[in-house]
């Protein structure tokens, strides 16, 4: 291929990859997007005492079919579960504008959830398909600046809306940014015809529909309990009881499902393979883990230190600023001491960086969390992406989504169960230093207009953030027990994984010659595993 040929198949790689960004942006954006929308939203449509199902009704459809979307861009391909996504997405966000009541509201939000579980499944197994190795962690790093800027500048977009425009124009806005992005997918991104994965026993691509069913309502029962306990009803509640004994009969039934089906949504191979499963352990802790700064530090950054939303939300954005250049530095780590070292290194800094946040002072400066936050992020990018990147590496395209597909959806697991977890660890040390019931977001806001008691109600949300932290720290405790104990020292990077790699502008690899060879060291310093087969590269259209 001529220099001029080179430069155009990179042109229309880097329009798919801008693509990939915007469709993760929208995505990510949505699901804090009408925090702070809210009150015009109950105003104008009512139905104040269901209005947390606009956040958990996105959430949940997200979550549960993340897994689904996996498997069925391992079955299908990428770009038609990406299109497919994309347009539910779209589609919910037009019906969202339109949206008549606040039971309508929620109903779309679920449409919406539906189109961004295939954006933010996708989107990951994408970046690994369209890039080699040692290209990885550089596009991996963009994905994750882009999702967490856009999640956390959502709550001030979505205030900036309601306040100078009306709060249809929240989900108005997706439409022409996400047809940019659908025209640039569909135009650009061309995958050649690949192999079918493990599992096949026909050439006719078999859907393991009761699986899927199975796997969306348990998922939809056990994260509704969990999200709604504590707060729509007690723990111990014959509510709480009821959905968590529906969801143990759910969960057996999805095992006895997929033992069974051709090829299962959720393959027994995931947790079979070392790797594979402690990377599920690591990144479900850290999604517990993660509910800590994001949700605990704005509520500790106005009521202790008493800063403005957006002062409070600079503290927060020192940990955006961290994580992605830590990401994009890892390779140069894991390339000399391996994925698992480099993020075993990783999560043990968070977990000291956690544990020093109690040793702050009362009330302190803001510089100080803020300081601890950038520690956290750069100590996060050296944990999170060298797992993903791994992972990736140890499977073909066939397994990609199924195995991205795996640790993503423990991931947002672990943020829902860290929600209600560390909700009721902060809520209870409330209590015992209030003497009575306690709940943060009331102290909170009782804290806007201060009275005489103003110092102890601070005490109070500090001394419940502390424990909090160290909570998280617990948190990342687990995720290095579950590496030592369980992930091997040297990953199994596949052998395709280990060469020059293939870009997304570059043909597929030719086949090996018959003649035995030995197999050449991974640059990473990771143990090779033999290839199971040779997996083509998506590629930029020519056309």
């Amino acid at each position: 291929m001529g220099a001029a040929g080179e430069a155009g198949e990179s042109r229309k790689r880097r329009a798919v990859v801008a693509a990939l960004m915007l469709a993760m942006a929208l995505a990510a954006l949505d699901a804090t997007v009408i925090a702070t929308a809210v009150p015009q939203i109950v105003a104008d449509l009512g139905g104040f005492s269901v209005f947390s199902w606009l956040f958990s009704g996105y959430l949940l459809a997200v979550t549960v079919t993340i897994p689904v979307y996996g498997k069925l861009s391992d079955t299908f391909g990428r770009k038609p579960v990406l299109i497919t996504g994309m347009a539910l997405f779209l589609l919910g966000s037009v019906l969202c504008a339109f949206a008549w009541n606040m039971a309508a509201l929620i109903a779309f939000r679920v449409v919406q959830g539906l189109g961004g579980g295939a954006i933010q499944s996708t989107v990951q197994t994408l970046a690994a398909d369209l890039y080699p190795l040692k290209q990885r962690p550089k596009i991996q790093a963009k994905l994750s600046t882009v999702w967490a800027a856009s999640a956390l500048a959502g709550p001030g977009i979505g205030g900036l809306i309601a306040t100078y425009a009306d709060w249809r124009f929240i989900f108005l806005v997706n439409v022409p940014t996400g047809l940019l992005a659908l025209f640039f997918v569909i135009r650009h991104l061309h995958e050649p015809v690949r192999e079918r994965g493990p599992g096949a026993r026909t050439d006719r691509a078999r859907i393991d529909w009761a699986g899927a069913l199975a796997v969306f309502a348990c998922g939809g029962v056990v994260l509704t309990a969990l999200v709604q306990g504590g707060v729509a009803w007690p723990w111990l509640s014959p509510p709480s009881l009821l959905l968590f004994g529906i969801g143990l009969v759910l969960a057996a039934a999805v095992v006895v499902i997929e033992r069974r089906a051709a090829e299962p949504v959720i393959p027994g191979w995931v947790w079979r393979r070392r790797t594979i499963a402690a990377v599920n352990l690591a990144l479900g802790a850290l999604g517990l883990l993660m509910v800590v700064p994001t949700v605990f530090l704005p509520t500790y950054a106005q009521s202790v230190l008493r800063l403005s939303p957006t002062q409070a939300g600079f503290v927060l954005s020192a940990m955006i600023l961290s994580w992605p250049l830590s990401a994009a530095l890892s390779q140069h780590v894991y390339n000399r001491i391996g994925f698992r070292d480099t993020a075993v290194i990783g999560i043990t800094l968070a977990g000291l960086t956690l544990l020093a946040f109690p040793l702050l002072p009362y009330p302190g400066a803001a510089w100080q969390p803020a300081l601890l936050m950038l520690l956290l992020g750069a100590a996060l990018g050296l944990f999170q992406l060298p797992l993903i990147v791994g992972v990736q590496s140890t499977v073909g395209w066939a397994e990609r989504g199924t195995a991205t597909a795996s640790v993503l959806f423990y991931r947002q697991i672990g943020q829902t169960v860290g929600a209600a977890l560390f909700g009721a660890v902060a809520n209870g040390v409330l209590a015992a230093r209030l003497g009575g019931a306690g709940d943060l977001d009331a102290v909170a806001r009782s804290l806007t207009h201060p009275g005489p008691d103003a110092d102890h109600l601070r005490r109070a949300v500090d001394a419940a953030v502390e424990w909090v932290y160290l909570g998280g720290a617990c948190a990342a405790g687990l995720a290095l027990l579950a590496l030592l104990l369980l992930a091997p020292r040297r990953f199994p990077v596949l052998a395709q994984e280990t060469g020059t790699g293939t870009g997304a502008e570059l043909e597929p690899e030719p086949e090996p010659e018959p003649e035995p060879e030995p197999e050449p060291p991974a640059p990473s310093g990771e143990g090779v595993a033999p290839p199971r087969r040779e997996d083509a590269t998506p590629r930029a259209d020519k056309s």
